[in-house]
């Protein structure tokens, strides 16, 4: 699994870190930080719901 992240696109709702907080976590202003681009597997359903519910689509899960 590869997991990208446009922190340009992010609007800080924090729902990622929620979701999965061993992937992500948010900087100072809350933008969100990808902390591991390439999750073990048994991440897979944590991560995909973070993109869900990503309210910018920031974040891109690929197999």
């Amino acid at each position: 699994m590869k997991v990208t992240l446009d922190q340009d696109k992010c609007v800080a709702s924090g729902q990622c870190v929620v979701a999965a907080a061993d992937v992500f976590d948010q900087d100072d202003d809350g933008i969100a930080v990808l902390l591991d681009p390439a999750p073990p597997s048994d991440r897979a359903d944590d991560v995909e719901q973070a993109a869900a519910v990503c309210p910018a689509l920031a974040i891109t899960v690929q197999d």
